[in-house]
C-alpha cells in the first residue's frame, strides 16, 4: 500500500493534481479564519457553546461559522442552487432537453446554478446577519448589514469558486472535498477535549471505549454500503464476423447499493438547515418554532430527514442511472441477461432490480445516518459531534477520492491502492 501511495507522486500530472487540490484547502481553511469586522467573537462563541443547530451548521463550514468569518455561508448556496436545478430538470422539460444538448447546455446550467448561489447567499447572509443583530452579538447599522452581507455573499461565491476548479484541475469533487476538509479538521480538538476529560475524571472510560467500538462499526458500515453491488449476470452471444468468431463470454453489470453516494446526505443536511436559516430573519413566536423543530435531536427533525434522504437517494440515482442506455448497449453488442428478453423486458428488469437496491441502500443510508446521532446524545458526549451524516459524508468522499486516484494509477499501469478479492456476490476490500 505505502508503494502505491509513492507512485501517486511518480507521476507528474497526478502529483500536479494531488499538489493542487492541497493548495486550494489550504485557501479555503485560511479564509475560514478571517473574521468579519464588528461580531463580538466571546458572545458569539457562548451562543455556539450551547449545543444548538448551530454547531451542527458550523461543521459542514468547518468551523467558520463560529468565527463569522468570510467564509461562514460555505457551500451551501451552492447545493441549495443545485438541488433547485436539479429538481427543475425534472418537472421542466425545456431544461431536460438543454441538459441533453451536450456541453453547450450543460454550461448554461452550471452558469444559472452559480447565478442561482449567488441568491441563496445573499438571502442566508441577510438572514444571519439580521439574526446576530437581534441577539445583541451584531451592533452594526443598516449600512454594516449591508457591507456584511455582501462579504458573506462574496465568500461564498469565492468558496464556489473554489469547489469548481478542484473539480477541474485537482483530484476527486471539490465541493464534497471543501465539506469533508471542514469536517475532518475538527478531529485532532476533539482528540485533545476528550483525552483531557477522561485524564479529570469527568468522563467515564468504558462508555468512552463503548463508543469507539460504535464509531468503527459504523464507519465499517459506511464502506460496506459505498462498495456494495448487486453484479447481474450477462451472456453475449456468438457472432461470426470475417473469419474469427466473438462473442461467448460471460459478464456482469455492476449495480451499486449506494449509487448516489453522499449526495443524498448532503442534499437533505442543506434543505432542512436552510428553514433555520430563514427563520432567523424573525423574532416572533412562529420563527422560534421553525428553530426549535428544526433542531437535530429533534423528532420531527428525524423523521423528515430519514424520509428526505430516500427521496434523494432515489431521484438522484434516476438523474445518474439509465437502464435504457445499458439496455441497448447490451443489445447492440450481442448481450442478454439469462432468463430475460433483450429490449423493454431487460429495462423493465434493470429498473426492478435497482429500485429493489436502492430502497435497502436507502434506508441502511438513513440508518447509518440517525444512529451515530442517538449514540452520542444517550451516552451525553458532547467533546465531538459524531454525527452519521458527518460519517458518510467522510467516508464516501475518502473512497471516491482514492478510486479517483486508484482510476489514475491503473491507466499508468501502476497497481491500486485499495486491492480487491471477491466473487459472485460483491466485492471485498483489502487495504
Amino acid at each position: 500500500m505505502l508503494d502505491s501511495f509513492r507512485d501517486t507522486f511518480r507521476l507528474p500530472d497526478l502529483k500536479r493534481r494531488i499538489l493542487f487540490t492541497l493548495a486550494a484547502l489550504f485557501v479555503y481553511r485560511l479564509g475560514a479564519h478571517v473574521p468579519t469586522p464588528g461580531v463580538d467573537a466571546a458572545a458569539l462563541g457562548k451562543l455556539f457553546d450551547q449545543g444548538t443547530l448551530l454547531g451542527f451548521l458550523d461543521l459542514f463550514a468547518g468551523g467558520a461559522l463560529s468565527r463569522f468569518s468570510i467564509f461562514a455561508l460555505g457551500v451551501t448556496p451552492y447545493i441549495n442552487s443545485s438541488i433547485v436545478m436539479q429538481l427543475l430538470a425534472v418537472v421542466m422539460p425545456s431544461l431536460e432537453k438543454m441538459q441533453k444538448e451536450g456541453e453547450e447546455g450543460r454550461k448554461k446550467i452550471v452558469q444559472w446554478t452559480r447565478y442561482g448561489t449567488i441568491a441563496f447567499a445573499l438571502i442566508q447572509a441577510v438572514g444571519m446577519t439580521g439574526w446576530l443583530k437581534g441577539l445583541g452579538i451584531y451592533s452594526g447599522g443598516v449600512l454594516d448589514i449591508i457591507l456584511v452581507s455582501l462579504t458573506l455573499t462574496t465568500g461564498a461565491v469565492a468558496v464556489m469558486w473554489l469547489g469548481e476548479i478542484m473539480s477541474d484541475h485537482g483530484i476527486g469533487n471539490g465541493i464534497s472535498l471543501l465539506i469533508f476538509a471542514g469536517i475532518v479538521v475538527r478531529i485532532p480538538e476533539a482528540i485533545v477535549r476528550t483525552a483531557s476529560l477522561v485524564r479529570l475524571g469527568e468522563m467515564n472510560v468504558l462508555v468512552l471505549l463503548l463508543a469507539v467500538v460504535i464509531m468503527v462499526a459504523v464507519v465499517a458500515g459506511c464502506v460496506l454500503l459505498q462498495e456494495g453491488q448487486r453484479r447481474l449476470p450477462v451472456q453475449y452471444a456468438k457472432r461470426m464476423i470475417g473469419n474469427k468468431m466473438y462473442g461467448g463470454q460471460s459478464s456482469f453489470i455492476p449495480l451499486r447499493v449506494n449509487t448516489a453516494g453522499v449526495i443524498p446526505i448532503i442534499f437533505a443536511s442543506s434543505i432542512l438547515l436552510f428553514p433555520y436559516t430563514i427563520a432567523g430573519l424573525f423574532q416572533h413566536g412562529i420563527a422560534r418554532a421553525i428553530q426549535q423543530a428544526m433542531s437535530p435531536s429533534s423528532p420531527i427533525y428525524m423523521i423528515l430527514y430519514v424520509l428526505l434522504i430516500i427521496f434523494f437517494s432515489y431521484f438522484y440515482t434516476a438523474v445518474v442511472f439509465k437502464p435504457e442506455d445499458i439496455s441497448t448497449n447490451m443489445k447492440k453488442n450481442g448481450g442478454f441477461i439469462l432468463g430475460i428478453r433483450p429490449g423493454k423486458p431487460t429495462t423493465d428488469y434493470i429498473e426492478k432490480v435497482m429500485g429493489r437496491i436502492t430502497l435497502g441502500g436507502s434506508i441502511a443510508l438513513a440508518v447509518i445516518a440517525i444512529v451515530p446521532t442517538l449514540m452520542t446524545g444517550l451516552m451525553n458526549i458532547n467533546t465531538f459531534y459524531f454525527g452519521g451524516t458527518a460519517v458518510i459524508i467522510v467516508v464516501g468522499v475518502a473512497l471516491d477520492t482514492v478510486h479517483q486516484i486508484e482510476g489514475q494509477l491503473l491507466m499508468r499501469h501502476y497497481e491500486g491502492i485499495i486491492k480487491r478479492r471477491g466473487g459472485k456476490g460483491g466485492s471485498l476490500l483489502k487495504l
